[in-house]
């Protein structure tokens, strides 16, 4: 939550500050667009309105031919009123309008498509989708014409309505007669049907319809073969059944061996009474002959073997007996069959004249259902028919009329209050969007975030704009305050004592450059510094104007000439400041800079000063500053602000960097802390911190500053104590 607040006040901030680099772009473009709109305006012909008033009343569908799963109630209102106000709008509208009010003639125009055009583009009907109310306005320079032309759209609209929906109610009525004589044709040729179909059924009294779709009628005869087919169907499954059982029987007869069947003779019910006797002889013979045997008489005892005779002989009695069973079933079985083919036979056919009756009685049905439904149907359409021509007669303008246009007093159009507040907001618009757009295309570099992104180095120090030459300003400056943060960042990033040899860069000429290097040479001598400063632009010198010195004899001369070093280095009115102009310009400075003697030249000074300060040419636009770079311990970047683009400040990181030299940062130059908001603490912190605003009320300053000031001036090399031209530095 803190993340995405802070997201947003940044975004804020961001536009904001946009809105103050381009305050005056803004203004502009307001000035010019507002200024349009009003010339624009004034310069617009005056026209008066003539504004009629009406109300659609809500109406069906002008044309309802008859379908029975039509909505009858009307059409969607909306679409309804869009509808009318189109109507209104049609030539066939306007063209009764321009005749009868002979604006052809009127406007001199060639021909009625011309006056029709012109009719059209004064003309404006508004109308509201949620509501009935619409109006008709007409823009005229002459008030009276305005009104008169709206008045006779209004009534055209009403002539041409009335017109079109008897058209409409005519068309409607042909159609339903159509539809009346064919539904006509289609009720004959059902009755057609219908008396066939009854014919064919044999129907010849009443009739009702029974439950479901089944149609019993009142003749005897379908009553007669639906009773004879159930009675042939009942006989069908006794006779079936029947069968069954003679099968069953017979099949069981057969399975049973010769013990079996004597075993099981009374459970098989034989009509045999020979049989049954038999049975039980066979069973008292066998009950006899196993006592004897239960006795101790052997199988060939004489009585043992009378009763083994005996019972053979019964057994063949029962066997025949089963036999002649066994055919008897066949027989009966035989004529159970024939007679159930038969009984089948006869209820198929019986079935069939049943259903082919019940067919025909479902035809008639479905041909006198449809008989009913297109009478029912002819009774509506003659209905309808009946009200589209009693409709006719009673057609009516579908709107109410509450307002005629009347001329009016003063012009409609154009509206000024409205066209120079749409011109204030559109140049309002467009100023803001034309500043956004010039930010977005604009590459260079804008903030401190721009410049440790695109380079990876830190800003050393924040230059406010308009900031002079601060040894010529009288009493405390305080942007000396930007030099003196500019001066300890540069001893942070010292490695050693012995790396006190600067040179300061730049990508183009006017990036304040120089300044920068006189500024923080007066700042430095201020905290105590021996400090060098040397005028190394060979191309275009300006050094020696901030110092009012001649240039004619320095650098190039000492490079050129075998002379001494304290003749062409002067002691500045700043104490502890000296400077060596740039000479006369050679023809080839950078060879003469790229030399063993301006090698040698840097170690000699910086052995003499606590601080040496090099002023270089734009880098990319000569070798100079190349050079001078690799003979450095350290690099500083000048940079002004919303000057340079980036990628160009990353060309000068890089020239640098290929040279050998080591870049420590930036000096972000020539800031309006006024207007950019994010750097609008530097101008808060330097008023804080100035002379003229005591905390305390006591002018003289505290003994903590006075530390800090020896603490300064006690960083880096053992210094110096100021001399005379040639005395103790040299």
């Amino acid at each position: 939550m803190n993340d995405s607040g802070s997201d947003l006040q940044r975004h804020a901030t961001d536009t904001f500050q946009v809105i103050r680099n381009r305050f005056g772009l803004i203004v502009l473009s307001f000035i010019l667009v507002f200024a349009a709109a009003a010339i624009l305006t004034y310069i617009m012909p005056r026209k008066y309105r003539g504004r009629v008033e009406m109300v659609i009343e809500r109406q069906p569908n002008a044309i309802r031919v008859f379908d029975r799963n039509s909505d009858s109630t009307g059409g969607f209102w909306p679409e309804y009123i869009k509808t009318q106000i189109e109507t209104i709008s049609k030539p066939e509208t306007l063209y009764p309008v321009v005749d009868s009010l002979k604006l052809q003639k009127a406007w001199e125009l060639p021909s009625r498509q011309v006056a029709l055009g012109r009719l059209r583009s004064n003309l404006d009907v508004q109308g509201s989708l949620r509501s009935d109310f619409v109006t008709i306005e007409y823009y005229d320079q002459d008030p009276k014409i305005a009104a008169d032309i709206a008045n006779a759209v209004a009534e055209s609209y009403k002539t041409q309505h009335i017109k079109v929906a008897s058209e409409q109610k005519r068309q409607s009525l042909d159609i339903i007669g159509e539809q009346i004589a064919d539904q006509e044709a289609k009720r004959r040729s059902a009755q057609e049907r219908e008396l066939e179909a009854k014919k064919k059924a044999g129907i010849v009294g009443d009739w009702i319809v029974g439950g479901g779709s089944t149609l019993q009628a009142g003749a005897e005869i379908r009553g007669d073969k639906e009773q004879t087919f159930m009675s042939r169907e009942q006989r069908v499954l006794q006779a079936d059944s029947e069968v069954r059982q003679l099968e069953s029987e017979q099949e069981l007869i057969n399975k049973l061996s010769p013990d079996e069947l004597i075993a099981r003779a009374s459970a098989l019910k034989l009509d045999n009474p020979g049989f049954i006797t038999n049975v039980a002889k066979y069973q008292d013979f066998v009950g006899q002959r196993v006592g004897l045997m239960g006795n101790g008489l052997g199988k060939k005892h004489p009585l043992v073997l009378g009763l083994d005779s005996q019972i053979e002989t019964t057994r063949g009695f029962i066997l025949d007996a089963a036999r002649e069973h066994v055919a008897g079933l066949e027989g009966r079985l035989a004529a159970a069959k024939s007679t159930l083919e038969s009984l089948r036979s006869g209820s198929e056919e019986a079935k069939a004249e049943v259903m082919n009756m019940s067919a025909l009685y479902k035809e008639y049905k479905s041909a006198k259902d449809e008989v009913a439904l297109i009478e029912a149907t002819l009774i509506q359409m003659r209905q309808k028919f009946f009200d589209e021509d009693a409709g006719l007669k009673l057609i009516k303008f579908p709107a109410t009329i509450h307002a005629t246009a009347e001329p009016e007093s003063r012009p409609a159009k154009p509206n000024i209050p409205l066209n120079l507040a749409l011109g204030g907001v559109l140049g309002l618009m467009f100023g803001v969007g034309l500043a956004f757009f010039l930010e977005y295309m604009d590459t260079s570099v804008k903030s401190l975030d721009d410049v440790e992104k695109f380079l990876g180095v830190p800003v050393l120090a924040v230059v406010p704009k308009g900031v002079g030459i601060l040894h010529r300003s009288s009493g405390f400056n305080p942007d000396s305050e930007a030099y003196r943060i500019l001066r300890t960042n540069i001893e942070f990033h010292r490695k050693s004592a012995d790396s006190n040899c600067l040179t300061v860069v730049s990508g183009g000429a006017g990036e304040g450059k120089s300044t920068t290097m006189a500024n923080l040479a007066y700042v430095c001598a201020q905290g105590g510094y021996n400090v060098l400063l040397i005028d190394a632009d060979l191309r275009r010198p300006s050094m020696h104007r901030h110092f009012d010195v001649s240039h004619t004899h320095g650098l190039s001369n000492y490079l050129t000439q075998n002379i001494r070093l304290e003749d062409v280095v002067v002691r500045t009115p700043v104490e502890n400041l000296y400077f060596m102009p740039s000479g006369l310009l050679p023809a080839d400075s950078a060879g003469i800079l790229n030399s063993q003697r301006m090698v040698d030249l840097i170690t000699d000074v910086k052995s003499r000063f606590d601080l040496v300060l090099i002023d270089s040419p734009p880098i990319l636009g000569v070798s100079d500053a190349s050079v001078l770079a690799n003979e450095a311990d350290m690099t500083m970047i000048v940079v002004q602000h919303r000057k340079l683009p980036r990628h160009m400040l990353l060309r000068v990181k890089q020239t640098v960097e290929n040279v050998g030299g080591k870049v420590i940062g930036v000096v972000l130059n020539n800031v309006d802390l006024a207007s950019d908001a994010q750097y609008s603490y530097y101008t808060s912190y330097y008023t804080y911190y100035s002379p003229n605003n005591p905390v305390s009320g006591d002018a003289k300053p505290s003994r903590r500053k006075k530390r800090k000031q020896a603490t300064v001036a006690d960083v880096g090399a053992p210094m110096q104590q100021p001399a005379q031209h040639g005395g103790d530095v040299f």
